[in-house]
């Protein structure tokens, strides 16, 4: 067995549209480990959700993975077929998407749509034992008179509820990863911090390795274990999550930080925003592909694209030109 669960390398998505291609994802890397929480966080655009449906495979036309790998317990998943695809996707890997309404089928109740997702993968399960799990997961995601709401038709249950109902559908073949993209984006703050505590506690009992992809970094504080920082298809910053959250070393990470309401903060202070807009990518800058944005940008930041460099202990690798210009400093120094 692989000593990591997921290991994401070199990977690149494209969408060949009529005007150019967009490279959505260029060239990320990293790796989960079992029973592992990690937080992808970065602004609207940032290639985050699409590197999300390329593992599941779930890409649609014009866009498609044009290089790298995707290691699921060793194995490439990138060169799986539809039907290979199919047997692992809900098994294997789970996923829980923005908008719950959207995923849920409104003609169909919420109890036979967990026990179809239930019997894709378990053939031999009888109707009655696929109704009890579907019961007991309804109830382990925290929805009360599971046995009535079964029964009951997706308008029929609230925004929070649904989203709980898509939990019970993502974990009910007890997957080893689930991804989550932004499943609280769509409720409101209350919710929100229930939800949260919901997969914590979940995360907990079953062992499961999580992706949390999200734009909000309170949320990953409060629930992953590493933080993948990603910029227009990059990865900018990676590291445990309190090196990111307590020592920020790429300029793109420090920006999101700043720009965070704070509790703690005077009352008219003023939140300082990431100057300049967002890379176009039909169109994306030579060198660094924050450069463009960065106060600290330098003239190679235009020409080239900096490397990952460690910049800490466990894993802090950063992006940026000021790390690897020190970082050589560092070592003629010894």
């Amino acid at each position: 067995m692989s000593e990591k669960l997921l290991e994401v390398k070199d990977l690149k998505v494209s969408f060949f549209t009529p005007v150019g291609e967009v490279k959505a994802v260029n060239g990320i890397n990293y790796s989960l480990g079992y029973n592992e929480v990690m937080g992808i966080v970065g602004e609207s655009g940032s290639g985050k959700s699409v590197e999300a449906y390329a593992i599941m495979s779930l890409l649609q036309s014009p866009g498609r993975i044009i290089g790298g790998s995707v290691l699921l317990e060793g194995e490439d998943i990138t060169k799986y077929d539809a039907k290979q695809m199919t047997d692992i996707r809900g098994n294997k890997i789970s996923m829980i998407f923005q908008n719950p309404m959207t995923c849920l089928n409104p003609v169909y109740t919420i109890g036979d749509q967990l026990v179809e997702a239930l019997t894709c993968h378990n053939s031999t399960i009888s109707k009655a034992d696929a109704r009890l799990r579907a019961i007991e997961m309804l109830d382990l995601v925290g929805i009360n008179n599971a046995e009535k709401r079964f029964d009951q038709y997706p308008h029929e249950f609230s925004g929070g509820m649904r989203q709980r109902a898509m939990i019970a559908m993502a974990l009910i073949c007890n997957p080893k990863l689930l991804i989550a993209d932004e499943p609280t984006t769509a409720l409101d703050v209350t919710i929100q911090a229930q939800i949260i505590e919901l997969m914590k506690d979940l995360q907990k009992k079953t062992d499961m390795s999580i992706i949390f992809i999200t734009h909000n970094l309170g949320v990953v504080a409060e629930i992953c274990d590493k933080v993948t920082v990603m910029y227009a298809g990059h990865v900018l910053e990676q590291g445990a999550v309190n090196d990111i959250f307590y020592s920020p070393e790429h300029p793109y990470t420090r920006g999101l930080l700043r720009s965070m309401p704070r509790l703690d903060s005077e009352s008219q202070e003023r939140m300082i925003p990431i100057e300049g807009v967002p890379v176009d990518l039909l169109d994306p800058p030579k060198g660094c592909s924050f450069g463009p944005r960065c106060e600290h940008c330098m003239k190679i930041c235009l020409q080239n694209e900096p490397p990952l460099v460690e910049v800490g202990e466990n894993g802090h690798v950063s992006a940026c030109w000021l790390h690897v210009r020190q970082a050589m400093a560092n070592k003629e120094a010894k």
